[in-house]
């Protein structure tokens, strides 16, 4: 009878993972996002908050003309491009969420920038709770850093982190990585959707309380979404998100969420042995291995944040072997693809029906903008023809549905950055007599039309 008792006293709860909606029983089917199969049980432990306990100042309500910010509260780092997607340096009290595919480069990027952010008067405390001390001496040492201002501690209780906090009162906290960080008060394992919503809740209030930025390294799922419950991302004040292939030199940095800055900011760093470089001019990068003679190739202006980017496009038409052809793009939205091949054959009369469309964007990048539409259908009809495009030319514009090129914003600064680069001609909508100013010795062909601009290209 005893037994029978105690067992009605415990306590359980079942959590999406995928959602993190919590249901009183076990579901098949999640009736917030629809997922099979994704509730786990959890133990829910019934205790006094540790919220409750604290014993705080009452806050008061404040009129926003009154209260004051400066610009210098920012914490400048030596990268110039995690200062870029940060919104020019990381806000005092943000809580920042850095994510990533492993071995992508998220710890060494953060690791080097602690040692070299570590100062007399700014202590950086680097929390690891996936590698000891030693490890991390082993990683610095590899990449050649060295600081007496980089406190490391090797720790994945919450409590014992947040003692050492308060002990060692650093000026910027780093914890790699907070699935790894567990709650001893709970007895879900760490990592689990409670775990990870209640030590994030804890490391925001000591941001905020403190006025001590925050930085948080998370897993991704194999299907590249945050790992822990969606109210993660809710939480944090920033979030970061690093793309690009791990057989590839170049990393992407992308703030996907910015309460302090432009979302549409993005950094560029290339992988060395030594770390993570910044790379300043990605255009000239990212155009130096491109081939002369061969077809199928454009080059593109995208916007990124306030920075032109020259990316080339790569494109392969070839016949099918299946019933079915091939439609297939990397870096570019599939859906769009489709939609540009059937504006290409309506409108232009290219049979693309018995053939394979392959898309490629070189360096890894990734291109959403609609001013890249122009030289993809340019680089998808020269492999189709087999000719060539002049290679002193760059494509500048959005297609529309019946044909016609569309003017886009920022047509100066994508002008300027292309000239600075060795470009003579610039393939743009038609202006309708408003004047730009170009660089010297650069031209403009005004386009209406895409099948105007094939014959005088081909």
């Amino acid at each position: 009878m005893e037994q029978v008792i105690n067992r009605k006293k415990e306590k359980t709860q079942f959590v999406c993972q995928s959602c993190g909606y919590v249901a009183i029983k076990w579901l098949g089917r999640c009736t917030e996002c629809g997922a099979w199969n994704s509730f786990v049980e959890e133990s829910v432990v019934v205790q006094k908050s540790h919220r409750s306990a604290q014993t705080r100042e009452k806050s008061q309500a404040v009129p926003l003309h009154n209260i004051t910010s400066h610009e210098d509260e920012r914490i400048l780092f030596q990268s110039a491009e995690l200062n870029r997607v940060l919104g020019n340096g990381l806000v005092r009290g943000s809580l920042v969420l850095i994510g990533g595919d492993p071995g992508i480069g998220k710890s060494t990027l953060l690791l080097q920038e602690a040692a070299a952010a570590g100062k007399p008067d700014f202590q950086v405390l680097y929390i690891s709770g996936e590698e000891s001390n030693q490890q991390t001496k082993l990683r610095a040492t590899r990449l050649g850093l060295d600081s007496q201002h980089l406190l490391l501690l090797a720790e994945t209780n919450l409590e014992v982190i947040l003692h050492a906090i308060e002990e060692s009162k650093p000026q910027l906290v780093i914890v790699d990585s907070v699935q790894t960080i567990y709650q001893p008060e709970m007895e879900s394992a760490p990592g689990s959707i409670s775990q990870v919503r209640e030590c994030a809740l804890r490391f925001l209030e000591l941001a905020k309380s403190k006025n001590v930025p925050v930085i948080l390294v998370g897993h991704v799922t194999k299907e590249g979404y945050l790992a822990g419950p969606k109210v993660l991302e809710h939480m944090v004040d920033t979030l970061l998100q690093f793309e690009g292939d791990r057989q590839q030199f170049f990393r992407i940095l992308r703030a996907a969420k910015n309460r302090f800055g432009s979302t549409r900011e993005i950094g560029i760093f290339e992988m060395h042995e030594t770390g993570m470089i910044d790379v300043s001019n990605p255009s000239e990068i990212f155009l130096s291995q491109r081939s002369s003679e061969a077809s199928g190739s454009a080059v593109v202006c995208a916007i990124e944040g306030t920075r032109p980017i020259l990316v080339e496009v790569q494109a392969l038409v070839t016949s099918t072997n299946y019933g079915t052809p091939q439609r297939t793009a990397t870096g570019f939205d599939s859906k769009r693809l489709a939609l540009l091949l059937a504006v290409l054959e309506k409108r232009i009369g290219l049979r693309l029906g018995m053939y394979d469309v392959f898309l490629n964007v070189a360096g890894g990048v990734r291109l959403d903008e609609p001013a890249v539409d122009l030289g993809i259908v340019v680089a998808i009809a020269s492999s189709m023809k087999n000719a060539t495009v002049p290679q002193d030319m760059i494509f500048i514009g959005e297609v529309g549905l019946t044909g016609e090129v569309r003017f886009v914003p920022q047509l100066e600064q994508r002008i300027n950055e292309a000239a600075k680069l060795g470009f003579k001609k610039a393939v743009v909508p038609n202006l309708g007599g408003k004047k730009i100013t170009t660089p010297k010795n650069f031209e403009l062909i005004e386009t209406i039309r895409l099948d105007d601009l094939f014959d005088q290209i081909f």
